[in-house]
């Protein structure tokens, strides 16, 4: 076998070995989840004020499998969540062999950073964003009609909610990212500012569950603040990179 065929077959051998460690980790997680999905799913009743306006204080299930499968689900997500830090790590380790020293670095100071920050994302949905969004359906129109919520639609939008408010708040890390290889610039994200606010709002409407102003700010408002950090770190990667160019020549 060549040189080439060896080190093929050893880049594979690696990452079959690190996909397998992964596998295990999200497995036994799921299943450590799954012993506890009755406090997962209470935890994530709680913005909902445990309900105390339904009939019953708590929500329905109508298909015979739906609590069952909601609960799997959720475990599964925590379990993935619950292994992200080690997902990171194994796909770090793989991968740094191949880069040079400065994107080595970037590589371990980013990849914990963009966790950090997802987790920030899904708590300020968990406690600023969902507890009025959820008051708002729930009360909305419960003058003509019965509220009667299904655990799975609930559990459904919650944890949809929670993972889209995580992907929001990494755009100053992608922003930083796309200035440092001259993908985008400060100037130009500054020159579309007007157009970054409209898509906030855009896309309040999209992720949150409700068709209420008020909901749809508290997420523009988040986007717009996080849009303007990401300009200045952009101007902190552009700087990074005229640096780098200069010396390069």
């Amino acid at each position: 076998m060549s040189e080439e065929g060896q080190s093929l077959s050893g880049h594979l051998n690696e990452l079959r070995r690190r996909l397998t460690w992964s596998a295990v980790s999200i497995f036994t997680l799921t299943v450590i989840a799954f012993v506890f999905h009755q406090q997962i799913l209470l935890i994530l009743m709680e913005p909902a004020g445990d309900f105390t306006d339904l009939p019953h204080s708590k929500p329905i299930y109508t298909d015979l499998t739906e609590f069952l499968g909601i609960a799997m689900k959720a475990s599964l997500l925590v379990g993935v969540f619950a292994s992200l830090p080690f997902l990171l790590w194994q796909m770090v380790m793989f991968v740094s062999p191949g880069l040079n020293p400065t994107e080595r670095r970037y590589l371990f100071v980013l990849m914990p950073l963009s966790l950090f920050v997802f987790f920030i994302g899904a708590l300020f949905g968990y406690f600023v964003l969902f507890p009025p969004a959820v008051r708002f359906l729930i009360t909305f129109g419960s003058d003509v009609a019965v509220p009667m919520i299904r655990i799975g639609n609930y559990v459904n939008l919650m944890l949809s909610l929670l993972f889209w408010m995580g992907i929001v708040f990494e755009l100053p890390i992608i922003l930083f990212f796309l200035s440092r290889i001259g993908v985008v610039g400060p100037r130009f994200l500054a020159r579309n500012r007007r157009w970054a606010i409209v898509l906030s709002f855009i896309l309040g409407a999209l992720i949150t569950p409700t068709l209420d102003p008020i909901n749809q700010a508290l997420v523009a408002g988040p986007i717009i603040v996080l849009y303007e950090v990401g300009i200045q770190l952009s101007k902190l990667g552009s700087k990074i990179r005229e640096r780098k160019t200069k010396k390069d020549e």
